[in-house]
């Protein structure tokens, strides 16, 4: 919970994406449908739900948080991958989010954003497409 509140909302919010969501998760325990996904799945996509919520409350709208430049400025490859991953639509961040940086199964992915594996296989390809569109071919 903690690195997908970080990777979409940045350090300064974490905490309170965190406790919005576990509110959250609390007042819908009784919604919870285990036959739709687990319940870490569950938490994830409240957690995405309420970084989201966040995101649309703020003038200007931020896409994401970069990361600590600090930490990325001998690397940056990854200062551009971050970049370009900004620029993806939320959806598309979101399976990204959850796939390569969360290390969730397609599955699970699919589960946390209620959609089929298909979608999610779709979304990532969608995904990547674009990204090396935007960053070109060394980051095959």
């Amino acid at each position: 919970m903690r690195r997908l509140a970080l990777r979409m909302s940045g350090a300064s919010d974490r905490d309170d994406v965190i406790q919005e969501s576990l509110a959250a998760a609390w007042r819908k325990w009784s919604s919870y449908d285990a036959t739709r996904g687990t319940p870490p799945s569950w938490l994830l996509a409240i957690v995405a739900d309420q970084a989201r919520k966040l995101q649309r409350r703020r003038l200007p709208i931020p896409t994401r948080s970069p990361l600590d430049d600090a930490a990325l400025a001998d690397h940056p490859a990854d200062i551009d991958l971050e970049r370009a991953i900004a620029t993806l639509a939320a959806r598309q961040r979101l399976a990204v989010e959850l796939y390569y940086f969360l290390g969730l199964p397609v599955a699970e992915v699919a589960a946390t954003m209620t959609c089929s594996v298909g979608t999610v296989k779709a979304t990532l390809s969608q995904a990547r497409a674009r990204l090396h569109d935007e960053l070109g071919t060394e980051f095959r």
